[in-house]
């Protein structure tokens, strides 16, 4: 389960986030690539945009759900 004390800076503000746990596996990049790419120098994902639609919030959500070391939080907030 993601922790949001570990999530990584480079993450926007909002309800969702990547933390440390990431293993840059590219599921949420490829299901949700309007809000989630890839720290180069890191080696990792992050939010780089909430989502702002339903579809979004849907495939976030998606992303979240399939990340196979459970890396994608949710805090709740900004809810679309």
């Amino acid at each position: 389960m993601a922790d949001i004390e570990d999530k990584y800076a480079e993450n926007v503000a909002g309800k969702f986030y990547v933390d440390e746990q990431c293993i840059d596996c590219d599921l949420c990049r490829e299901t949700a690539p309007a809000n989630y790419t890839r720290s180069d120098d890191g080696g990792y994902s992050f939010v780089f945009k909430q989502p702002t639609t339903p579809e979004e919030e849907e495939l976030c959500m998606e992303a979240m759900e399939g990340c196979p070391v459970e890396a994608i939080g949710d805090n709740g907030e900004d809810e679309v």
